[in-house]
């Protein structure tokens, strides 16, 4: 099934998102994501459909579906919302002058010269905001833009009635109309600006990508020439050269010279890490010092800042759980506020008076009603939740932390303890053999190949210690061999003796005592020998660890390995409850306990430990794990970043206090701004208060969202 990624304009609110959502589903697209933010939109794409049948219907919305084909296209005029609002206040202004105090223009008093100001503005308004507001209708989910359309066709039409009918300047309200329309292209292009300034940390992601590079060919004389291109025209296999201070512009692979990276942009490790040959380079990083010549080992896509990239945008497509709330209220907020609008019209008109106690009018029945329309604010609660997560996931992106959906981020807050898998999370998983001992008398060279053959079909940290240390040429054909989870490589040769090379579980069934060792190499259910290795504990470990228990967390230690080796490192590094010789299975029973008390994260790196990340309430992963540890993973630490754990813990908590404090802001500036209008308390500028008030609902919005960037997380 085809993966679909659209860039789509015209989105401004988060009922435009569901407007598409809406439509997607009834043509049988089970889970689209709509980022308005980003104004994208992804989904797999059924078989019984057409591209070109979805993308007629998007624009049969009022939505345009951008295509490679408009790459080159002209910019139209008045094409964002800056441009629009400058065209209109050229207008407006002079609408606004005669009402200053000590101004008097006579000839302004005119309601035909104030109409032929106001038209442009209206024509441009409604060519914008009526349009969007006539395919919301439509689509069965009205959007801010009713409201706004509503309000400036209402006072325009009431003033056009007035002048045609010649009853005096009394009717004219033309300048309502158009400072409605300015203020809202004004608000609009803030809001634009402040949400593009939550998305910085994505914007310096992408700006990585495109870097110019240093491509090395060979002329017919094996000379080397070097070729300044794009980094976007390389391909797997060329050879590039990176310099002092250069950006490097795909995942590659050392060929020659040793230099000091700066990965912060990938990693957010700002200390540089020397990097020699075979080494990987990360597109994206720095070199601090030296030069390096390279191969290109992944483009486009396929590199790992596009799938950072994509990692993050797919989570800002996500809807957390208390974005559900803000969605429901926005899908009938529109007729909700045309309802007490219709109300506030009627009632002021017949009952409402003004301090002689006469009776306010139509024309002031009808300015408090448009300020209702034009104050109120449906986008303040649909950007509450997407302009907080968007920071939050920027951040944690920009800091090595990569969540996978936006669920996770928020979900960190009821986080009550962290169970830790030991081997290659608490450990540097960089063992070395310590001792062996051979009990039956085969050759010590034998014995090693022995082991070697065994375990380099095993991808677990203590097996590629012992291939690597031991490794030889003299294969043995198995077969048939295989790894069993949690207990080691079980082998059968072509004569039919069986191998294993694995814990002590394996000697179950022998009369065999010591069970202090970590590897057990047995040839059909007789021990041959016994082998220990060492591993590191994370010097960032410890620190890790007191951190978490500083913020209330409690931290448990679970394993497959032996208990006294458990107990060993779970002690050092202080861990409050050590649980070891678990196999998968067991491990999956206790995640599924811890969790039923408590909300619950696992860290862990093999492929032992992907179902219990699967089942813990967030599973966490180190980017160097096994591949489909990473895949079960909802949170991703790159560079092996064990440190940023409490970052990542903290950044979901203060993410999660930002979306409170957003809608908060949001349901009380609506619950507060609407009656203050209906009552006529901004006076006979009412509906301009309400557009520029309304405007800067949303930038206030965006600003404490943007607060997470310097909030302390730790």
């Amino acid at each position: 099934m085809e993966s679909v990624q659209w860039k789509v304009d015209g989105m401004s609110c988060t009922n435009c998102a569901l407007s598409i959502h809406k439509y997607l589903q009834t043509k049988g697209i089970s889970e689209p994501k709509v980022n308005f933010m980003e104004g994208e939109v992804q989904f797999d794409m059924p078989e019984n459909i057409t591209k070109d049948t979805l993308i007629k219907g998007i624009q049969g919305l009022g939505y345009k579906v951008r295509g490679q084909e408009e790459a080159g296209a002209k910019k139209k005029w008045l094409d964002n919302n800056g441009e629009r609002a400058l065209f209109s206040f050229v207008f407006t202004l002079p609408l606004l002058m005669h009402m200053l105090p000590g101004v008097h223009i006579h000839w302004m008093m005119n309601p035909y010269v104030q109409l032929g100001l106001t038209l442009p503005v209206f024509i441009i308004g409604m060519s914008y905001f009526g349009k969007s507001a006539w395919h919301s209708i439509r689509g069965g989910i009205p959007n801010m833009n009713v409201l706004v359309a509503i309000g400036a066709i209402a006072s325009f039409g009431y003033s056009l009635y007035g002048t045609l009918m010649e009853l005096g300047i009394g009717f004219a309200y033309y300048e309502t109309t158009a400072t409605i329309i300015t203020l809202v292209f004004f608000g609009n292009y803030m809001e634009d600006a402040s949400i593009q300034s939550t998305q910085r940390a994505l914007k310096d992601l992408v700006k990585a990508q495109k870097v110019m590079a240093n491509m090395i060919v060979f002329d017919e004389n094996h000379k080397e020439i070097i070729f300044n291109v794009e980094s976007t025209t390389l391909k797997v296999g060329d050879i590039i050269l990176i310099n002092s201070g250069e950006t490097v512009p795909m995942d590659s692979k050392i060929l020659w010279g040793e230099a000091n990276v700066n990965e912060s942009i990938v990693t957010g490790e700002s200390v540089p890490v020397q990097r020699k040959k075979n080494d990987l380079l990360l597109g994206g990083s720095t070199i601090q010092d030296g030069s390096l010549k390279a191969y290109v080992t992944a483009v486009g896509d396929d590199t790992v800042l596009a799938n950072i990239l994509k990692m993050v945008k797919a989570a800002q497509s996500e809807k957390p759980p208390v974005q559900i709330l803000a969605d429901k209220i926005s899908a009938v907020f529109v007729p909700l506020v045309l309802s007490i609008a219709v109300a506030t019209l009627v009632l002021n008109y017949f009952f409402a008076h003004n301090a002689l106690g006469e009776n306010i009018g139509f024309g002031e029945s009808m300015l408090r009603a448009i300020a209702v329309l034009v104050i109120s604010c449906p986008c303040a609660m649909g950007l509450a939740t997407p302009a907080a997560i968007a920071v939050g996931l920027g951040r944690g992106a920009r800091n090595g932390v990569l969540f996978k959906n936006a669920k996770s981020l928020e979900t960190f807050k009821d986080i009550k303890q962290v169970v830790f898998d030991k081997t290659g999370t608490l450990t540097t998983g960089h063992f070395s053999v310590t001792q062996y001992k051979i009990v039956d008398g085969t050759p010590e060279a034998d014995f090693k190949s022995l082991v070697y053959a065994l375990e380099k079909y095993s991808n677990h940290p203590i097996a590629k210690c012992i291939s690597l240390e031991w490794k030889t040429s003299n294969a043995i054909p198995w077969g048939k061999i295989e790894e069993v989870k949690g207990l080691g490589i079980n082998a059968t040769d072509k004569e039919g003796n069986q191998y294993w090379a694995g814990s002590f579980k394996t000697l179950a069934d022998q009369n065999y005592k010591e069970d202090d060792h970590n590897i057990y190499i047995q040839k059909n259910n007789q021990l041959i020998g016994w082998i220990d290795v060492e591993d590191e504990i994370r010097p960032d470990a410890k620190l890790v660890i007191e951190t978490l228990h500083q913020q209330g967390v409690h931290t448990i230690l679970l394993s497959g390995d032996r208990q006294s080796k458990c107990d060993k490192i779970g002690k050092a590094l202080g861990i409050q409850e050590i649980i070891g010789e678990q196999s998968p299975a067991d491990k999956l029973t206790q995640l599924d306990n811890f969790v039923k008390k408590y909300p619950t994260a696992m860290v862990g790196d093999g492929i032992n430990d992907a179902p219990a990340l699967a089942k813990a309430t967030i599973g966490i992963s180190l980017s160097n794990a096994s591949h489909i540890a990473i895949q079960t993973a909802q949170v991703i630490l790159m560079n092996q970043g064990l440190k940023n754990l409490p970052m990542a813990l903290g950044l979901g908590k203060r993410t999660y206090e930002t979306i409170k404090e957003n809608l908060i802001w949001a349901f009380s500036y609506n619950i507060i701004a609407i009656p203050v209008a209906a009552l006529g308390l901004l006076g006979t500028w009412g509906p301009t208060y309400g557009a520029l008030i309304m405007g800067l609902s949303d930038v206030v919005l965006a600003i404490n969202s943007l607060r997470l960037f310097k909030k302390k997380l730790v």
